[in-house]
């Protein structure tokens, strides 16, 4: 059965309209007086925000290796300081997870996939999402809403080729009835509904 008060992730490579969504998540929560916390990967805890400037800053130039290993410095600062506090006790709300670092370390990076499993699991206990919203976006409109970005950080500069093998990971882990596909080339309208029809049918509206 699922918890009152679930974890539900926004996950999705830049450009595909996951914050858009979680934003929109977040005025409906309200409106109906949920509790609820937002947070986003990497960045969350004070710590972890500290971590997220570090890894995200263009002058940064770290290998595959050191980056995994951020990202999970700051997931281990927001299990401790977030994640543990308010589990069961409010809706938790995720922009980006544990399926990102599978995604952008193992299928983009070629890290071992083992590796990153045993940390999560070390770091994660039992913490695990109820519901994953994975949004997907295509070569055309990625390029477009990439251009449009002022204030570009370093994830935001990879190749489309790179993007595009971490997008063919994130549809390989999202098997199963707790994913649901946003297309975000189809309208924002639509694609706004089904989110929301989804999020009431979770949390029981």
């Amino acid at each position: 059965m699922m918890s009152k008060y679930p974890i539900i992730v926004f996950e999705g490579i830049e450009g595909s309209g996951k914050t858009t969504h979680i934003n929109n998540v977040c005025k409906f929560l309200k409106k109906k007086n949920k509790k609820f916390i937002k947070i986003r990967e990497p960045g969350g805890s004070k710590n972890s925000e500290k971590i997220r400037k570090l890894i995200l800053n263009n002058k940064s130039k770290f290998s595959e290796k050191t980056d995994l290993l951020l990202m999970l410095s700051a997931r281990s600062e927001n299990v401790d300081k977030i994640l543990s506090k308010h589990l069961n006790k409010k809706i938790i709300l995720i922009d980006r997870f544990t399926d990102s670092t599978i995604a952008y370390q193992h299928y983009g990076m070629k890290i071992n996939l083992r590796i990153i499993k045993i940390i999560n699991k070390f770091l994660l206990n039992k913490i695990k999402p109820d519901l994953t919203f994975l949004n997907i976006v295509n070569k055309k409109n990625l390029i477009i809403r990439l251009k449009k970005r002022k204030n570009k950080n370093r994830y935001d500069n990879f190749s489309y080729e790179f993007y595009n093998k971490v997008q063919k990971g994130f549809l390989k882990i999202s098997k199963g009835s707790k994913y649901t596909i946003i297309d975000s080339n189809d309208p924002l309208a639509y694609n706004k509904k089904k989110v929301l029809n989804k999020i009431s049918k979770t949390i029981k509206l």
